[in-house]
C-alpha cells in the first residue's frame, strides 16, 4: 500500500506536532513494507507538486491540529483548489488537538467525513486524539513518550486500511473526563500548568501576560 500523506498543519515543519505525531505513525505503518510520500501545506511553494500528487494518488491521508473547532485556515484554503475525485479514491484523516477529551473534536471529526465526499472519495476514518498541545515544547523522552503510541495505530492503519477498527476508536481516549477528574484540572491548569504555559510564552519571545486584552 503507497499512501500520499499530508499534513495540514499551517506550522513549518521544525514546529509542527502534526508533523512529529507523523513520524512515529509512518514508522508502524512501513513496518510491513507499506510505503508513503509526505508533503506539507505550510510550504505553499510545493503545493503545485502536492496537487499533482492529489490527482495521483486512490490513497490519501490528511493529518492537521484542530483549532478550536476549526481546521486550519491554510489548509481550507489549499483544498479550495482541488478537483473532486472520480473512481475509487479513499481518503482518511488523523484529527489531533490540545484539548484532551474527544468531544471537543467531534465536530471536526463530522466535518472530515463530509469532506472525503465533497472531493469526491471514499471516507476511511478518522484517527481522533486530543492532548498534543506539548508536544513540540517537550524534551526528547516525553516526547517520545507522548508520540510513540501512534506507531501502533501506523500498524493498525496498514492492516486494515483505514481507522474503523475497535484499537483505533479506544485510542481517543475518554469522551468527556470524570467530574473529579474535570476539577483536579481545572485547578492543575491554574496554577502548574498556567506556569507552563508562561515560560512557553517567554520562549516564544511573548513580553505580554497570558490574558493580556490589547481591544478592551
Amino acid at each position: 500500500m503507497h499512501v500520499l500523506i499530508i499534513n495540514g498543519s499551517p506550522r513549518i515543519k521544525k514546529f509542527s506536532n502534526t508533523d512529529m505525531i507523523l513520524k512515529e505513525f509512518t514508522k508502524g505503518m512501513c513496518e510491513n513494507g507499506d510505503t508513503f510520500h509526505l508533503y506539507e501545506i505550510s510550504d505553499k511553494d510545493n503545493w503545485d507538486l502536492i496537487r499533482k500528487a492529489y490527482d495521483e494518488s486512490d490513497n490519501i491521508l490528511i493529518a492537521l491540529p484542530l483549532y478550536v473547532e476549526c481546521i486550519p485556515g491554510l489548509l481550507m484554503e489549499f483544498l479550495e483548489t482541488l478537483t473532486p475525485k472520480t473512481g475509487n479514491a479513499k481518503m482518511s484523516f488523523i484529527l489531533q488537538s490540545g484539548f484532551s477529551e474527544g468531544v471537543q473534536l467531534r465536530c471536526g471529526e463530522a466535518y472530515l467525513e463530509k469532506l472525503a465526499g465533497y472531493l469526491g472519495c471514499t471516507y476511511g476514518g478518522t484517527l481522533v486524539k486530543g492532548g498534543n498541545f506539548e508536544i513540540r515544547f517537550l524534551n526528547d523522552e516525553n516526547r517520545s513518550k507522548a508520540t510513540s503510541p501512534y506507531a501502533e495505530m501506523g500498524r493498525e492503519f496498514s492492516a486494515n486500511g483505514n481507522f474503523d477498527s475497535d484499537k483505533c476508536k479506544a485510542f481517543t481516549g475518554p469522551e468527556i473526563l470524570p467530574a473529579p477528574v474535570r476539577l483536579i484540572v481545572g485547578f492543575f491548569f491554574k496554577t502548574a500548568v498556567r506556569k507552563s504555559f508562561e515560560k512557553d510564552a517567554a520562549s516564544l519571545g511573548c513580553e505580554r501576560p497570558l490574558d493580556y486584552r490589547p481591544y478592551t
